[in-house]
């Protein structure tokens, strides 16, 4: 699929609606949960789809980029498209794509034809609902082709800026653009000056809004062995003792707005209990808010759900001796997030860090971060082309850390094993640590090298 790369966007969404159009619309087959933002997208997308699956319907889902195949990002019924399946639906939707290359200045990119090829695949299948997450921004980005029943915005901060904008405004407005006319916002807890952004769009398309903190959100978490434990207030009452196998408050947060998400597909209705009329009626003109729990989904299934779910990539497990975390923060307030998270549920003695991040990141915000809690960062490379040159990296990493705290491996296997030295040099076994991060594509490398998912 020679179409250039997918994180070269072109602001428009002709070329792929009239894509799906010829196709027969099957975006249209089934309703859709849409999801957008900049933090936490994927985690939430693959939170909604676990309750979903666990309420009986059959799902697909739809998320990039991906770990380690391609395959991953269309998922149906909890598990990635087989290789034969992902190639026709490639093969079909191939002379479709060639007959719309030809009326357009521009072929069709990567990103358009790889959602098309999930939607059709979905409608192939077919799925009771897909949970599908934006690739980047909302208004231009081609899943936009669909309307979804229910819009989710994860929490939005400065990332894709030479894109998207550079303001945290101009970001929420870009991604805002998910949120249609007749659907519900869930939005999770967002700056003030973004959440003003969303809240302008919820008014402007008459859609109603879920808020993280005012609708729902989490009452109440505790570490426990292998993640946490969770009180949540959903839409329509409260679930408690929710064992969530992740770690973090921003992964209690993406279970909550994930919870509020299934409550407003399964019942469409925003809102529980007492709500602030004067608030919602800015919001939500006329809509029908219901009181009490009558909207709420059943307990057992929402732990059962919840408690089989992952989030492969995200502060990840991916070996013990030292223990080996694998984590796809790639800007400041994601790697403020794995920080937090690793402070709170891992009593490392001695951290070493591996980085391995894009050149076009927030570099120097992400080094900040992590100072405090690294005590030697070996920097490097992953596969991806716009990975930052390690000596480049080593540079800026020593402004942060000082010389001494900084050391250069060309190769990413080569780090690791780096790192894992470096950790083990208080001799402090049971307390080392070593934390892989700064991509998505440095964490899908990390878990091929250390072969994590074969039984090892």
């Amino acid at each position: 699929m020679a179409r250039g790369v997918e994180w070269e966007i072109d602001p428009t969404l002709d070329r792929v609606r009239d894509l799906v159009d010829v196709l027969g619309e099957p975006h249209r087959s089934y309703p859709v949960i849409h999801i957008a933002g900049t933090n936490g997208k994927t985690s939430t997308a693959r939170l909604i789809e676990a309750l979903l699956r666990e309420r009986g319907l059959r799902t697909g889902l739809f998320t990039s980029p991906e770990l380690t195949t391609l395959r991953e990002r269309i998922a149906i019924d909890g598990e990635p498209v087989s290789e034969e399946r992902f190639v026709a639906a490639y093969e079909d939707v191939l002379p479709f794509a060639q007959l719309v290359d030809g009326k357009h200045e521009a072929r069709l990119s990567f990103f358009e034809v790889l959602t098309a090829m999930a939607f059709a695949a979905f409608a192939d299948a077919p799925v009771d609902v897909a949970v599908v997450e934006t690739g980047m921004g909302g208004i231009w980005d081609a899943t936009n082709v669909a309307d979804g029943a229910v819009a989710v915005i994860t929490p939005i901060g400065l990332d894709h800026t030479r894109y998207l904008g550079d303001t945290v405004e101009e970001i929420a407005g870009e991604k805002a653009g998910i949120i249609k006319p007749g659907s519900v916002a869930v939005l999770s807890q967002q700056p003030v000056e973004a959440a003003e952004v969303l809240l302008r769009r919820v008014a402007e398309t008459g859609a109603a809004a879920a808020r993280e903190g005012i609708e729902y959100g989490v009452l109440s978490r505790d570490v426990a062995v292998g993640g946490q434990q969770l009180r949540l207030q959903g839409l329509h009452g409260v679930y408690d003792e929710v064992f969530l196998p992740m770690f973090g408050d921003h992964q209690a947060s993406n279970a909550a707005t994930a919870l509020a998400a299934v409550e407003a597909f399964a019942s469409g209705t925003p809102t529980r209990g007492e709500p602030n009329l004067e608030a919602v009626t800015r919001i939500a003109p006329g809509e029908d808010y219901l009181g009490g729990n009558e909207g709420q989904l059943d307990p057992a299934l929402v732990r059962s759900g919840f408690a089989k779910s992952a989030s492969p990539g995200r502060l990840e497990v991916a070996r013990t001796g030292p223990t080996v975390l694998l984590d796809a923060a790639h800007n400041p307030p994601g790697m403020a997030a794995t920080v937090a998270t690793v402070t709170e549920s891992f009593g490392f003695t001695r951290l070493a860090g591996v980085l391995a991040i894009a050149a076009d990141k927030d570099v120097a915000g992400v080094l900040d971060q992590l100072e405090p809690v690294v005590a030697e960062l070996v920097v490097t490379r992953n596969s991806s082309p716009r990975s930052m040159p390690p000596e480049e990296l080593a540079e800026l990493a020593e402004s942060v850390f000082g010389p001494e705290r900084v050391h250069v491996e060309e190769r990413l296997d080569d780090a690791i094993d780096r790192a894992i030295g470096l950790a083990e040099e208080t001799g402090e076994y049971r307390g080392a640590g070593v934390l892989i991060t700064g991509s998505v594509v440095t964490a899908g490398d990390a878990r091929i090298l250390l072969r994590v998912g074969e039984g090892r």
